[in-house]
């Protein structure tokens, strides 16, 4: 279920902007076979890292707009990531398409960042149809999009609800100037998990994570910044300043190698750590906050989720526009819907992330008062102080330390 934002409140503001501002990830990791993504970064047109204007580097001609003579898009997104009812429908996109007469087809497609980008590339550089209409990318995934010139430039004009109700911390982006191809979707944590009947006595530490009572039994992102992050923090950095470099990332690299050489860590995954934790392949692990929520929804209160108590992560995803799509017209208007406060709370009591609409919370207050409190959705001080942003990389850096990550995560 999401979590909403507190516009009012200068400290979540000035964290989930510095969350922009780091180019945070949900996950990016390729699997053997493909083009490895460091390999891809090399290549890469667009410049890594952040963008000074937030301009495409690349120019490839939208696909023509369609939206008038064809009611229907595709939507690619993760899992575990929309309301969803005990028949598999999705009350708040049912309802978007019975307003509009637009059919949707919700279409879990991406595992993690980097992965869904080696499906698609091919036909992204050619200005072609990648199959779908939409596609929600983690900021700094994002970045590459747009300065590759794979991503559409929205019409502002036809988005009243986007405009008017975004988050003000999170309208001018470093990556995306006056969110111009960029509109977020939620925001999240990254922390621990465990299965409360195997693990009672639960994990406060990643050191917790290394008990040889779990050794086969642990799951981690697939993620650079998410689990070489959570380990970065345990071992005392600061990963959203710039005071760390080659040396703190090593350390970080080794520790996670040692674990996965050893075989304490069982299985290195995107969105499907959720079926490890489910059938107990894996005990615990390093998760994705809401997450936990939803499968505690399908399998009973089964699991726990915690920051660790030297810190976890902040991320943030977004909707973009593929530059094949012939939908714009129709997945704008699917995106202003989402901002509408009553249908963000919506999909917030549910997913457990973090909201970008203003007037979610109110509108929470109505829906469902328990879950104002809920720090998944609208986190305190207390709790934001322990989420950190893993800073911005250059592109020397990010070739580097996902060809690492890489290594590691292959000889797995």
């Amino acid at each position: 279920m999401p979590r909403g934002p507190l516009p009012e409140d200068p400290a979540l503001r000035a964290l989930i902007l510095q969350a922009r501002r780091a180019q945070l990830t949900r996950r990016g990791f390729m699997t053997a076979g493909s083009l490895s993504f460091a390999a891809f970064l090399a290549a890469c047109s667009g410049r890594v890292g952040g963008s000074e204007s937030g301009a495409p580097a690349a120019s490839i001609t939208p696909a023509a707009d369609q939206s008038d003579t064809v009611k229907s898009l595709v939507w690619a997104n993760w899992a575990l990531y929309l309301d969803e009812d005990d028949n598999g429908n999705h009350p708040t996109l049912d309802a978007f398409i019975k307003k509009t007469g637009i059919e949707v087809k919700y279409d879990v497609a991406i595992e993690d960042n980097s992965t869904y980008l080696a499906k698609v590339r091919d036909q992204l550089t050619l200005g072609q149809s990648i199959g779908a209409d939409l596609a929600c990318l983690t900021d700094w995934m994002t970045t590459i999009w747009i300065e590759s010139g794979f991503t559409q430039e929205f019409d502002k004009s036809a988005m009243p609800n986007s405009t008017a109700n975004l988050t003000p911390s999170l309208q001018n982006p470093d990556f995306d100037k006056g969110r111009t191809r960029t509109m977020p979707w939620q925001s999240g944590f990254a922390g621990l998990a465990w299965n409360k009947d195997k693990v009672p006595n639960g994990l406060k530490s990643v050191a917790d994570l290394w008990n040889p009572e779990l050794k086969g039994r642990v799951g981690v992102l697939s993620e650079l910044r998410d689990t070489i992050g959570i380990i970065m923090l345990s071992q005392g950095v600061d990963i959203s300043s710039d005071g760390w470099g080659d040396t703190e990332y090593s350390n970080a690299i080794a520790e996670f190698e040692k674990q996965v050489k050893d075989g304490q860590i069982r299985n290195i995954k995107g969105n499907s750590y959720a079926d490890d934790l489910k059938n107990e392949d894996t005990l615990a692990a390093i998760v994705w906050s809401g997450d936990i929520t939803a499968i505690n929804a399908e399998v009973g209160d089964k699991f726990e989720f915690a920051l660790p108590d030297s810190g976890g992560t902040l991320w943030s995803d977004n909707f973009v526009i593929p530059i094949g799509s012939s939908q714009k017209s129709n997945a704008q208007q699917l995106i202003d819907y989402y901002y509408e406060p009553e249908v963000a709370a919506e999909v917030a009591a549910w997913v457990n992330y973090i909201t970008p609409v203003v007037g979610a919370r109110e509108a929470m207050e109505k829906i469902d008062p328990d879950q104002v409190d809920n720090q998944l959705i609208f986190p305190n001080d207390e709790t934001l102080s322990q989420a950190h942003m893993f800073r911005s990389l250059t592109s020397a850096e990010q070739q580097k330390y996902s060809a690492q990550f890489e290594a590691v995560g292959l000889g797995a």
